[in-house]
């Protein structure tokens, strides 16, 4: 029998919209940061696969998965990288998300801010693509060490997409950190279960978190958009992107959908539930009611 979910508050909705109003004004100022999931644009129907186990799917349809691997996008990139090759593993999801995913109105809305930093946790080009109309904003973004010879992380592009480097990244007025790698510019995917073993090594100590991440999430707070919480590796990135930053985080939830490990990491992590439908959401954080 499953252990009861254990208890949060969730604020009533007259409150969590005034919670989510504070929030829109405090991205505005610039003094909180979107950490964004790939269901802020899952409304849209993209053609990309826009959470873990639609990935999964997706992979499914181009190779045959063992049981442990089906459903769970990491293991069945591990597979094909296994049995195949890595430059399969990248061939893949170059597919997955050959589509590109327009930006969503929320999208552009947080390119317009030029806010100090914004964390984009998918693989798709979305937040790139709203940012393209403005000048001195650049992207980190996670890669993977398999094969590449080079003691290295994560690599740096600029708004044009062309590879820069750290004390480039120190003068962006924008800085966009895709830790889990992106299609664009460069197709740099961490994904496969090897990918990550080891970052997760050493992810505790931060030496796989930019300088420039450390830099701009100090006192600040983090706020949740379109994200789960559903597997162990997300909350892991999750809790180590937004270390050491201020100790007041929101993340925006339908609490039907959650599930016990979710609240418990939301309990761990001193996380603000704001529960208001995502749609409903987004136009408070637009202001445009």
């Amino acid at each position: 029998m499953n252990a009861p979910i254990p208890p949060i508050d969730f604020s009533k909705h007259a409150d969590a919209e005034t919670a989510l109003a504070d929030v829109a004004m405090r991205l505005r100022a610039g003094t909180i940061i979107p950490y964004l999931g790939p269901g802020l644009a899952a409304p849209m129907k993209p053609a990309a696969p826009m959470n873990p186990e639609a990935l999964a799917a997706f992979f499914g349809t181009k190779v045959a998965l063992p049981r442990r691997a089906k459903g769970n996008a990491w293991a069945a990139a591990q597979h094909i990288e296994s049995y195949k090759h890595r430059s399969t593993v990248t061939a893949l999801m170059s597919e997955a998300f050959a589509t590109p995913v327009e930006p969503t109105p929320l999208h552009r809305h947080l390119a317009s801010l030029r806010l100090p930093m914004i964390v984009d946790s998918w693989y798709d080009g979305a937040m790139r693509a709203a940012l393209a109309p403005y000048r001195d904003w650049g992207e980190i973004q996670g890669i993977t060490r398999a094969g590449i010879g080079e003691d290295r992380w994560y690599r740096f592009y600029d708004a044009a997409g062309a590879e820069s480097d750290r004390a480039a990244a120190n003068g962006w007025k924008t800085l966009l950190y895709k830790p889990h790698g992106s299609v664009v510019p460069a197709k740099n995917f961490l994904i496969s279960d090897a990918d990550y073993v080891e970052v997760l090594t050493e992810i505790d100590i931060q030496t796989p978190i930019p300088d420039a991440v450390k830099d701009r999430r100090t006192e600040s707070s983090f706020v949740f958009i379109g994200c789960r919480f559903n597997d162990q590796l997300l909350r892991t990135y999750a809790r180590q992107a937004t270390k050491r930053s201020s100790a007041l985080h929101y993340v925006i939830v339908e609490p039907e959908a959650l599930s016990r490990n979710e609240v418990k990491f939301f309990i761990s992590q001193g996380l603000t539930p704001i529960a208001i439908p995502l749609d409903r959401a987004v136009e408070i954080l637009l202001g445009t009611t």
